[in-house]
């Protein structure tokens, strides 16, 4: 992946501080969401470690890859896992011909369960630093 950060701060050892606008799911397009996305979400910034090979100084403008493997890992976890988790509650408890409310209470604890995972796996990722982030070129300025 590929985005458009500004870096912060830089440090002796070839890494930078930048911060990179976080991506909405639908691009940004958040009219093919049907009003899902919140503003929050849209703008938002996240300050990430990023390797430095360019030399890029605070306040450039630069251009930053990341790992997909892990932010694909990320994505369905943090998407699909609380869904299945959810809808597998459900249909279990259909099966075993449970009422429609006990049903949905497993279903949501599935769904908490899922969500519970997605924190977990957030927190383990940025200990293992498995998405890592490279400055490939300084913008130049328009």
């Amino acid at each position: 992946m590929i985005q458009t950060a500004k870096v912060t701060k830089v440090f002796p050892d070839g890494r930078a501080e930048v911060a990179v606008k976080r991506q909405s799911a639908c691009g940004h397009d958040c009219s093919k969401c049907g009003g899902g996305c919140s503003e929050l979400m849209v703008s938002s910034t996240v300050a990430v470690m990023a390797a430095n090979p360019v030399r890029a100084m605070p306040g450039d403008m630069v251009r930053v890859e990341s790992s997909t493997g892990g932010i694909l890992k990320a994505a369905v976890v943090v998407y699909l896992v609380p869904f299945i988790l959810f809808f597998l509650g459900y249909f279990i408890c259909a099966a075993l011909q449970l009422s429609g409310g006990i049903s949905a209470a497993v279903g949501g604890i599935g769904f908490a369960v899922g969500v519970l995972l997605a924190v977990l796996l957030d927190r383990q990722v940025r200990r293992s630093r498995s998405i890592t982030f490279c400055i490939t070129a300084i913008n130049p300025i328009d």
